[in-house]
């Protein structure tokens, strides 16, 4: 049946053009974040802890968007895969945690950010199931614990404020971070210390 629209401008309805994004909104969950998170500029108390039922709904925002992408998808291994990680925030929100164990989101701008040039045909993200190169504009990160745990950064990118784990292996990102920076530290003053005896 056609719209009045469709009617005044003479356009049938199989004319017009569907882009239909598999991405919901996550709007309601970062705005959400910022409330509960104790380093955001907008918390007035910096000693104060989120309350067990900001969490869970925290927990359960990130949960309807696994949902969704459970709903439209129809490959049996990313079922699974997802029925995992909404088990796991089932679990968060029948004991939440009591503060926030998710990256910042200064570490989700310094994830590293994969070419289109080395995405193949076929290669898609673990969450939502979409292919790279099927969206014009995707922004595809890789996690440093992998080098093939690749995601759209609109898809991970909630799972990693709220978790701070890879949603594939479960490693914690914020103790990966801190080993890769104490290796750093270690190296520059490995190499200050042989500098110093050369000149001692």
């Amino acid at each position: 049946m056609s719209n009045p629209y469709e009617i005044d401008h003479n356009i049938k309805p199989n004319e017009i053009p569907r882009h239909r994004t598999r991405r919901p909104s996550m709007t309601s969950f970062f705005s959400h974040l910022a409330q509960i998170e104790s380093t955001s500029p907008s918390h007035n108390n910096p000693h104060a802890t989120p309350t067990p039922v900001d969490m869970a709904a925290a927990e359960r925002i990130l949960q309807d968007q696994l949902l969704h992408f459970l709903s439209a998808t129809s490959s049996s291994g990313q079922e699974a895969f997802l029925q995992s990680l909404i088990t796991s925030l089932e679990q968060d929100i029948a004991q939440p945690p009591i503060e926030v164990p998710g990256v910042s989101q200064s570490y989700l701008d310094q994830l590293e950010r994969v070419s289109r040039k080395s995405l193949k045909k076929g290669d898609e993200c673990k969450i939502c199931g979409e292919e790279f190169l099927n969206d014009e504009y995707s922004l595809v990160v890789q996690l440093p614990c992998h080098p093939l745990h690749r995601f759209d950064l609109e898809c991970v990118g909630p799972w990693l404020r709220l978790q701070g784990t890879c949603p594939l292996d479960r490693k914690n990102l914020q103790d990966d971070r801190k080993k890769r920076l104490q290796d750093l530290v270690k190296s520059c003053t490995d190499e200050e210390e042989d500098y110093d005896d050369m000149y001692a």
